[in-house]
């Protein structure tokens, strides 16, 4: 049985949070791409290819924040079997600090072939900076 796209997307966000790098881009098309649109300073606002997403988040994971769990999921599939949007909160931690932050998270994913072609991530980046900044880490 062919693997869903919501299968696809669950995969890859639980990668994602357990910086499993190596099943997360073995979950992207090769020439898939995660792009931010709206993002804090020093985040690509694109990174595109097998080679180009193993080196961001290797060079990445680890080193500013982490992820600890995904609250309040929700998932849409669309009347277009490739679209999943999934809507939720990352609670985690800066490394640097242990400052905890909420990340509020609108992500939309296009699969095809049981792989990621597009993956926008729509983050609020302002808890993010917040915590980073060591004030509020407010939705």
């Amino acid at each position: 049985m062919a693997t869903s796209s919501r299968e696809v997307v669950e995969r890859v966000l639980r990668a994602g949070r357990e910086q499993d790098i190596d099943t997360f881009v073995a979950s992207m098309a090769p020439d898939g791409y995660i792009e931010w649109p709206f993002r804090p300073a020093g985040v690509p606002g694109r990174v595109r290819g097998h080679e180009e997403i193993r080196r961001h988040l290797t060079e990445t994971a680890g080193t500013l924040i982490t992820v600890h769990e995904h609250r309040a999921v929700v998932t849409h599939e669309t009347t277009d079997p490739e679209v999943v949007v999934v809507e939720y909160e990352a609670v985690g931690a800066v490394v640097a600090t242990a400052a905890p932050f909420t990340q509020t998270v609108i992500a939309v994913f296009r699969v095809r072939n049981g792989q990621i072609v597009s993956y926008r991530d729509y983050i609020n980046p302002l808890p993010l900076m917040a915590a980073l900044a060591g004030g509020d880490s407010a939705r």
